[in-house]
C-alpha cells in the first residue's frame, strides 16, 4: 500500500492542471483540479481504493457509490472489500424501475456512501436523506479527496461523518513539494 504522502503526490501530479479555466461558479482560475484524471487511470484509481479500504467501517452492509464520481470508486472498493454495491443517482430516473438507488435493497441496512471529492457535501447530504427515507442507516461517507477546510467536521444537521483519504492540505503540500506552490 502506498504511503499517503506518495498517494497525494501522485494524485496531485495527475489532476492539478494549470491554464485558464472557467469554474462552475462562472469565475475564472489559472488552476483546476480534474478529479476524473485519477479515476480514469487504472493504476492510480486502484492505489486510491486500496487506501480507502482501510477506512471502511466494520458494520457496513452496502457501499453506496454516488453518481458520477463515486461509482468507479465504489465499484473497485466492492471488489477489494467484497461488499455489495448500490449506485445512487442524484434523482430517481423517470423510466424503467424509477429507482434512486440501483443494485440492491437498502431497507434496514447500513450504507457507506462513497464519493470522489467533497467540497460542500451537498450531494452527500441529499443522498443520505434519500436513502434514510428508504429506511437505510446512513451515517458515514468515505471520500477520496476532502476539499473542505481543516476544521470541517460532520456534514450538516444530519451529522454525517466524513472519512477522507486525502485532504486539500495534503494535495497543496504535495504541489508545493513539486515546485508548484
Amino acid at each position: 500500500m502506498l504511503d499517503l504522502h506518495d498517494l497525494a503526490r501522485d494524485v496531485n501530479g495527475r489532476c492539478r492542471l494549470r491554464g485558464q479555466f472557467t469554474l462552475r461558479s462562472g469565475l475564472t482560475s489559472t488552476e483546476y483540479f480534474d478529479k476524473y484524471l485519477f479515476e480514469s487511470d487504472p493504476v492510480l484509481l486502484r492505489n486510491v481504493v486500496e487506501v480507502m479500504a482501510a477506512f471502511v467501517p466494520d458494520d457496513v452492509d452496502l457501499l453506496g457509490g454516488l453518481e458520477l464520481g463515486g461509482v468507479p470508486l465504489a465499484t473497485l472498493l466492492g471488489q477489494v472489500t467484497g461488499l455489495p454495491l448500490l449506485f445512487v443517482r442524484k434523482q430517481a430516473k423517470a423510466y424503467g424501475t424509477q429507482r434512486l438507488a440501483e443494485g440492491g435493497d437498502c431497507d434496514g441496512r447500513r450504507v457507506l456512501l462513497v464519493e470522489d471529492v467533497i467540497t460542500t457535501g451537498g450531494a452527500v447530504l441529499d443522498a443520505a436523506r434519500a436513502l434514510r427515507s428508504m429506511n437505510a442507516t446512513v451515517d458515514t461517507v468515505l471520500c477520496a479527496i476532502d476539499r473542505r477546510g481543516p476544521d470541517a467536521g460532520p456534514l450538516g444537521p444530519e451529522r454525517v461523518e466524513v472519512r477522507s483519504v486525502l485532504t486539500r492540505a495534503m494535495l497543496d503540500a504535495a504541489d508545493a513539494g513539486r515546485g508548484g506552490g
